[in-house]
């Protein structure tokens, strides 16, 4: 018998779950199969996309999209993140091969993935601006794939770590420089500055078709392109990131993976080129789409 996550797969194809505002509320939403321009508003059966993965009902709330009404333009809609409660927000680093590379220490490929959490306050969503504090003005990009956790699972192993992924998502995972070297063994500090960086634009559930091994990354600044790599260069696949991270955590519906970053980060050029106010900065990943926001100063 197949479970809710897998009746989705066969079911659903590039469909898009958003997360937005609507007259001070939080709203879900969605976009029909091949409709990038309105949106079904389905909250009064949803409250949710982080209610609908850990009741298992993803594949009505599919279908709830498909055969409603249109209620919103995209374009008139202020987005959030997909998921804006997880419980845990998991970060890889140092994950793509040409990453390890620049890091000019002779070092050699890890044996296990490096590890940190993020805050839920550390993040906005598509089309929100991202903040530079008055503390640093070395914020910088990290283009990143993210899969979010549809079904809990704890010593996940690696063949069934599809089974336990609702859908994908990008990350812009903004990283002040400077902080995160305040300290000899944690990165903490300069991950976490509210509204550093965004996550979205939407959720795609993963379906047959979508190779997690076959994935394409690319950040572009003010239509520059900076990062462009695929997830075969991974030295920790997204199905090892599952298993290893299930087996110290447990992993529960909604929770939030991003996967690692390639090269050619700011802080990689020489000088750096780190954000200023009035940057774009675009994280696209062609199975899912584009997250687009602007650089501001924060205001304090």
């Amino acid at each position: 018998m197949l479970n809710t996550l897998q009746i989705v797969k066969v079911k659903v194809s590039n469909m898009k779950f958003i997360t937005f505002l609507s007259e001070g509320q939080e709203k879900l939403g969605g976009l029909k199969t091949g409709d990038d321009t309105g949106v079904v508003d389905i909250t009064d059966g949803f409250t949710s996309l982080h209610h609908v993965l850990k009741t298992g009902r993803l594949s009505d709330a599919a279908a709830a999209i498909e055969t409603g009404q249109i209620t919103h333009q995209l374009q008139d809609l202020n987005l959030l993140p997909p998921i804006t409660t997880a419980e845990k927000y998991f970060c890889i680093g140092v994950n793509y091969a040409n990453r390890n590379a620049e890091y000019k220490d002779g070092s050699e490929a890890p044996k296990n993935p490096s590890v940190f959490m993020r805050s839920r306050e550390s993040f906005v969503g598509h089309g929100q601006f991202i903040e530079r504090p008055p503390e640093s003005h070395q914020l910088d990009y990290e283009g990143e794939i993210v899969v979010i956790i549809g079904k809990e699972g704890r010593r996940i192993k690696r063949e069934n770590a599809r089974d336990h992924i609702a859908g994908l998502c990008v990350m812009n995972e903004g990283t002040l420089r400077d902080w995160v070297r305040h300290a000899k063994f944690n990165v903490t500090q300069g991950k976490n500055f509210e509204k550093s960086g965004a996550l979205g634009p939407w959720m795609v559930p993963l379906t047959d078709d979508i190779d997690l091994k076959d994935l394409q990354i690319q950040t572009r600044i003010n239509g520059e392109l900076r990062q462009d790599d695929h997830t075969s260069n991974m030295m920790f696949p997204i199905e090892f990131q599952i298993e290893y991270l299930s087996k110290f955590a447990r992993l529960k519906a909604g929770d939030v993976i991003a996967t690692g970053t390639p090269n050619g980060a700011g802080a990689r050029f020489d000088p750096p080129k780190y954000l200023v106010p009035g940057d774009v900065v675009e994280v696209t990943c062609p199975a899912v789409g584009t997250l687009r926001n602007e650089v501001k100063d924060e205001i304090i």
